[in-house]
């Protein structure tokens, strides 16, 4: 770090590769090849050319390149449109373009406090189920009821005005 204790960022290039961990209090960029974990209490960008190969534990990261491994960010996960990732990701937001390639599970949590996931409310029991099934039928057999009431109104009243018709007709 330099005299103005401004955090530092290091760049892996295009023809780097390498093999091991990698921990760092700045930011980090990463071109080449990594076949590692990355540790890093600042930012990580990984280009488009960038590869790793392990978990990241960050701030945030960005990533246009390919990552095999799972991402936990304490804040900022961003996926670009070029991203490929396989791995679970977990972070308080999360970004994705179009385009993303993504295979894992995704917790995402702006809180960062445990969900409390309410259970559906309980039903009545056997019986009360059972009770309004058995309203519900009712219900059903009167509606039928109804219906075949207004039908055979209706075969009434069509043979009464046939009849009409008929004599009407012939006169």
């Amino acid at each position: 770090m330099s005299d103005d204790q401004t955090p530092t960022k290091s760049v892996i290039s295009a023809e780097v590769e390498i093999h091991g961990t990698i921990k760092t209090t700045g930011s980090i960029q990463v071109d080449g090849r990594v076949e590692g974990e990355i540790i890093s209490e600042g930012d990580v960008l990984l280009g488009k050319s960038g590869s790793i190969k392990g978990n990241l534990n960050v701030n945030s990261v960005s990533v246009a390149g390919t990552i095999q491994g799972n991402i936990v960010a304490k804040d900022r996960i961003e996926l670009k449109s070029t991203a490929r990732m396989m791995g679970d990701i977990k972070a308080k937001r999360l970004a994705v373009e179009d385009g993303v390639t993504f295979v894992g599970k995704s917790e995402v949590n702006p809180t960062g406090q445990p969900i409390k996931i309410e259970d559906p409310p309980k039903q009545q029991g056997q019986q009360g189920q059972q009770g309004q099934q058995g309203q519900q039928g009712q219900q059903g057999q009167q509606d039928k009821g109804q219906q075949g009431g207004q039908q055979d109104n209706k075969g009434q009243q069509g043979q009464q005005g046939g009849g009409h018709d008929a004599k009407d007709q012939r006169k």
